[in-house]
C-alpha cells in the first residue's frame, strides 16, 4: 500500500526578513496578553520604553513555520476613548509607530523608541469576561488594521458552564476568532498563522456602525471632517477622528483646534447641536450603544450549560501536564514511569534473550587465531542483543508512543520555561526528547527548526543528552549494581550538568534567539503500525551501523588481546583510566574504543575483564566513577558525523574538547566524593 503524501501550500512571497509583518498584541489588563507572549517568544527578548518615563514593552521575532513576525507585547489599554496620558501614548503608537503626523510633532517629549506602527492587532479577550471585551474589539476595529481576536481562557469559560462559539463570533466582528489556552499553549500556532493570513490579506475588521438615528445625529459632524486637510494632518481613519471628537476627547480636540483654529467652532457647534437631540451626552449616547452592541453580539455567540463534561478527561490531561506549576511534576512523572517500566521489563527481557546466549559463548574458548574471531563475532552479536532487546527498543518504543498520543507536545512546552533560563527556546525540547531515543536524528531535528543562536546552542548541548545507548548502558550496569536509585542519580546529574552548561554556553554566544511556536496537538491514541515505523526508522542503525561497528569492535578488541597490543593502549590511557578515575588499567581500550559506538564500551568492558559478571573486579565507586564517565564522554562516530554537517568542524571539534573536559571533571569529582563518602562511613 502506497505511503500517503501529503503538500503544503507555500505563499508566492514568504513573509519573512522585510516583509516581516509587526504583530502587537493588544488588551485589558490580566487577560493573559504576557502568557501568550511567553508561550512563543524567545529567551531573550528584547525590551524598550515608549516613552521616557512611559511603561516597557517586549519584542522578539517569532518562526510561525517558513514565515516570521515580529511579536509586541504592548501594555495594557483599557479604551481608546476619554484617553488618559498614559493610553493616550499607546494609541498613537499603535496609529504612527515613532513616525508621528503634523498634529503631533510639535510635542515636547517625542517618540524614543525605534517602534514600526502594527501591521496586525491581535486582541486579548477574557472568555470569562467576553461581554466587556467586545466593547474594546468595537474600538480597535476603528483603527483601520488587521485584527485578529485571540479568545483565551475558554477553559475557564467552560468550567464556568459558558460555551462560546467562535465561528458566529468571527462573523459577528469580520475578524478571525482562535480559542486558546494561552499558559497551556493550546490554540497559540493557530493564532499565529490567523495572524499572518490577516497581513497577507490586509483585511480590516468589519465596521459595526451606531444605530440609524446617532448615525444621523453625527452626519453633520462627519461633513465637517471630510476634508483632505484634515485627513493629512492627522494620518487616522475617519471613522475613529470622528469618535474621537465626538466623545469630547480632549487630546484630538486641542490638536484640532491648534492646527485648525477655523474649524474647531463649527465642529464643537456641530457637536451641540448632535447632544440637544439627544436625551443624554453624545459620549454617554455613543458609550451606551457601544455597550449595547457588545451585548448583543455576547447574547448571539454564547449559551450557559449543555454537555459540561465534554472532554473532561482533555481537560484533566492538560490540567495535569500543562499546569504552569504543577505540569512539571507530571511531566516528571511521565519519565520516571517510563524508566520503572524500561527498568521493570528489561530485566525479564535480559532474562529471556542475552543471558542464556552469554551462557552458551562462555563454554567456548578458543586458543586459535581463527577461533577468536569466531568468539568475537558471537560476543559482539550477544552483546547488541543484550543492549537493544532489554533496554534500548523498549526505551524508544515507549518515547514514540507518547509522541503519537500527543503527551511529548505538552511536555516540550513545560520545558519551554526551564529552556528559557538558559537562554533557549522550549521547541528544542522536542529534539531534546528525540535525542533520548538517538542524538543523531535529534540534531538533524534541531537543524530543520532552529537557526543561529538556538542552532549551535542546541546541538552542542545534544552530546550530553544521554540517548537510549547511554541510558542502556546507565540502566544495564547501573540498574545491576547500583540499584534503582543510583540510575536516578546518574540521570538527575546529567541534568544538572545540562542545566550548567545551558548557562554557559548562553553567555558564550550572546546572539538574540529567534522564538518558536511549538503546537499543542489534541490527544490521540497511538496507531500501532504508526509506532513500529516510527521506531525502525529511529533504531534502524542497529542493523545498518551499530552491528558492523560492534562486530567490528569486538573482532579489534580480541586480536589486540591475542596479540598482548591492548596493553600498549592502556599503559598509554594509565593517566586518565588509572590515576584519574581510579579504573584498571585494562579499561582503557574499552574506553578508547567507546567513541565508535557507546554500546561497544560495555561489551568491551565484559570482555577486557573475561567475565560479565563485573562486580568482583570492580566496586560500586568505581562503577558510578565509569558510567558517569561514560556518560559525558565524546559522542559517538555517528553523532560527531552529523554535528560537522550542522554546525561545522571548528564548532563539531570544540565539542570533543567540551564533552571530554566535563566527563574528566565530572566523574572526578563524583570519585573523590564516593570515596570520601565510603571513608566517612567505613
Amino acid at each position: 500500500m502506497a505511503a500517503a503524501i501529503s503538500t503544503i501550500t507555500v505563499p508566492r512571497q514568504l513573509l519573512r526578513a522585510e516583509r516581516r509583518p509587526r504583530v502587537a498584541l493588544v488588551g485589558h489588563a490580566r487577560t493573559g496578553k504576557s502568557s501568550l507572549f511567553l508561550a512563543a517568544s524567545s529567551a531573550a527578548p528584547h525590551q524598550d520604553k515608549l516613552l521616557h518615563d512611559g511603561e516597557v514593552y517586549d519584542e522578539c521575532l517569532v518562526d510561525v513555520g517558513l514565515e516570521q513576525i515580529s511579536l509586541v507585547d504592548l501594555p495594557s489599554l483599557g479604551s481608546l476613548h476619554s484617553l488618559n496620558p498614559r493610553d493616550r501614548v499607546l494609541v498613537k503608537y499603535l496609529l504612527w509607530g515613532d513616525r508621528w503626523p503634523p498634529v503631533a510633532a510639535h510635542e515636547a517629549e517625542q517618540p524614543v523608541a525605534a517602534f514600526r506602527a502594527p501591521d496586525v492587532l491581535v486582541q486579548v479577550v477574557d472568555a470569562t469576561t467576553l461581554q466587556r471585551d467586545l466593547e474594546l474589539s468595537l474600538e480597535l476595529s476603528l483603527l483601520g488594521k488587521p485584527l485578529v481576536i485571540a479568545l483565551n481562557r475558554v477553559d475557564e469559560a467552560r468550567r464556568k458552564g459558558l460555551y462560546i462559539n467562535t465561528r458566529a463570533l468571527s462573523e459577528r466582528l469580520g475578524v478571525a476568532v482562535v480559542a486558546t489556552v494561552a499558559h497551556m499553549g493550546l490554540g497559540v500556532a493557530a493564532l499565529f498563522a490567523a495572524a499572518l493570513a490577516a497581513a497577507r490579506d490586509k483585511l480590516v475588521p468589519r465596521h459595526t456602525a451606531p444605530n440609524q438615528h446617532l448615525g444621523a445625529t453625527l452626519y453633520p459632524l462627519r461633513s465637517l471632517l471630510a476634508r483632505s486637510d484634515v485627513e493629512k494632518a492627522f494620518h487616522v481613519p475617519w471613522r475613529f477622528l470622528l469618535m474621537q471628537l465626538a466623545e469630547n476627547d480632549d487630546y484630538f480636540l486641542q490638536e484640532l483646534g491648534c492646527h485648525f483654529p477655523t474649524l474647531l467652532p463649527e465642529v464643537l457647534a456641530a457637536r451641540s447641536a448632535a447632544e440637544a437631540s439627544l436625551p443624554r451626552r453624545l459620549s454617554d449616547e455613543l458609550h451606551a450603544d457601544r455597550h449595547h452592541r457588545a451585548a448583543t453580539i455576547f447574547e448571539n455567540v454564547t449559551r450557559f450549560g449543555g454537555a459540561a463534561d465534554a472532554g473532561r478527561w482533555q481537560r484533566f490531561l492538560d490540567g495535569l501536564f500543562l499546569h504552569p506549576q504543577w505540569g512539571l511534576i507530571g511531566c516528571m512523572s511521565v519519565f520516571a514511569l517510563v524508566l520503572v517500566v524500561v527498568f521493570k521489563l528489561s530485566t525479564t527481557l535480559d532474562a529471556w534473550t542475552a543471558a542464556p546466549l552469554i551462557e552458551w559463548a562462555q563454554q567456548w574458548q578458543p586458543s586459535t587465531t581463527v577461533g577468536v574471531v569466531g568468539r568475537a563475532v558471537a560476543d559482539g552479536l550477544i552483546g547488541l542483543v543484550g543492549i537493544a532487546v532489554p533496554y534500548m527498543l523498549p526505551l524508544v518504543l515507549l518515547l514514540v508512543a507518547l509522541e503519537e498520543s500527543g503527551i511529548m507536545h505538552r511536555v516540550a512546552f513545560v520545558v519551554d520555561r526551564g529552556f528559557h533560563r538558559v537562554g533557549l527556546h522550549g521547541a528544542v525540547a522536542a529534539p531534546f526528547l528525540v535525542g533520548l531515543g538517538c542524538n543523531v536524528p535529534a540534531i538533524s531535528m534541531v537543524a530543520a527548526t532552529t537557526a543561529g543562536k538556538d542552532r549551535l546552542v542546541a546541538t552542542l548541548l545534544m552530546a550530553f543528552v544521554p540517548c537510549s545507548a547511554r541510558s542502556a548502558i546507565i540502566l544495564a550496569m547501573g540498574g545491576k549494581y547500583l540499584g534503582g536509585l543510583g540510575v536516578l542519580a546518574i540521570f538527575m546529574l546529567t541534568a544538572l550538568v545540562l542545566a550548567l552548561l545551558g548557562l554557559f554556553l548562553a553567555r558564550r554566544y550572546k546572539e538574540a534567539a529567534v522564538g518558536m511556536i511549538q503546537e499543542i496537538p489534541p490527544y490521540a491514541l497511538p496507531r500501532w503500525r504508526s509506532v513500529l515505523s516510527a521506531t525502525w526508522q529511529r533504531t534502524r542503525d542497529i542493523v545498518t551501523i551499530v552491528t558492523p561497528l560492534l562486530v567490528a569492535g569486538s573482532v579489534l578488541l580480541a586480536l589486540l588481546s591475542h596479540f598482548g597490543a591492548d596493553r600498549v593502549i592502556n599503559v598509554l590511557l594509565l593517566p586518565i583510566t588509572s590515576w584519574w578515575l581510579g579504573l584498571p588499567a585494562l579499561l582503557g581500550v574499552p574506553i578508547l574504543f567507546g567513541v565508535l559506538r557507546k554500546e561497544l564500551s560495555l561489551l568491551m568492558v565484559y570482555q577486557a575483564l573475561g567475565t560479565m559478571e563485573i562486580m568482583p573486579l570492580l566496586d560500586r565507586v568505581q562503577i558510578a566513577t565509569f558510567l558517569v564517565f561514560l556518560t559525558f564522554y565524546v559522542p559517538c562516530v555517528s553523532t560527531f558525523a552529523v554535528m560537522l554537517g550542522t554546525i561545522g568542524w571548528r564548532q563539531a571539534w570544540f565539542s570533543i574538547g567540551l564533552s571530554v573536559a566535563v566527563a574528566l571533571l565530572t566523574s572526578g569529582v563524583v570519585r573523590v566524593l564516593l570515596e570520601g563518602s565510603r571513608s566517612m562511613l567505613g
